[in-house]
């Protein structure tokens, strides 16, 4: 009941502000409505490594987005991934050194998926802000990827400074790189195993390099 409570809560808010927004817009003319997009990252992981690979992520994730004018944009994103290790560890903690250890792999895998919202703002020109919340189901899987002990929930949320770049005859083709940084506010008990190594880190990211591309209609 309480996570239903928390995804009942954060339907209304992004409502409330979508509402808002539509309000106090003036209207202004949009060339393309919508929008869709997905982070690049997800291209070369398809022919990089094997997709059962202990460190594939299996990173699924799409926005799908509404111009309510030229300045307020409000989308979905669906998104699915494997962890294998703690989201946490951050980059002067020795994150990748740790990758080249695998000093902090989990004994198995974490599957989180979910379907979220999110609100970006154009400041300037091309320069913009999106937070973005993202309620998760996980699911914790053994080293053969067998499921262990009960559904997780968390609730995911991230933060975002980028550019919009759009190009071609048109300008419905468009990159967008930007640095992210994310929490997680809510992050139900972990088998023991994988809560351990959970409990050494923190529950946030910070300065995450990114890319997406994606296509205005």
């Amino acid at each position: 009941m309480r996570h239903l409570f928390i995804i009942l809560f954060t339907l209304s808010a992004f409502g409330a502000l979508a509402q808002s927004n539509l309000q106090t817009s003036q209207n202004s003319d949009v060339k393309y409505k919508y929008r869709v997009s997905m982070p690049l990252i997800i291209v070369p992981q398809l022919f990089e490594k094997a997709w059962d690979d202990q460190m594939h992520t299996q990173h699924i994730e799409l926005h799908v987005k509404k111009n309510l004018d030229n300045k307020n944009i409000v989308g979905v994103k669906l998104a699915s991934w494997r962890l294998f290790q703690p989201m946490g560890i951050l980059w002067w903690d020795g994150l990748l050194d740790k990758l080249d250890a695998k000093s902090e792999f989990y004994p198995g895998h974490v599957r989180e998926m979910g379907i979220g919202f999110s609100y970006q703002r154009m400041l300037w020109k091309g320069l913009f802000t999106t937070v973005e919340v993202l309620p998760q189901f996980k699911t914790y899987l053994d080293a053969d990827g067998d499921k262990i002990g009960k559904t997780g929930f968390k609730v995911y949320n991230s933060f975002h400074l980028g550019y919009h770049f759009a190009f071609g005859k048109n300008k419905r083709l468009f990159v967008e790189p930007q640095v992210h940084s994310q929490f997680w506010m809510l992050d139900t008990k972990a088998p023991s195993a994988f809560e351990a190594l959970d409990d050494k880190w923190k529950n946030y990211f910070l300065f995450e390099p990114n890319l997406y591309v994606g296509f205005k209609f």
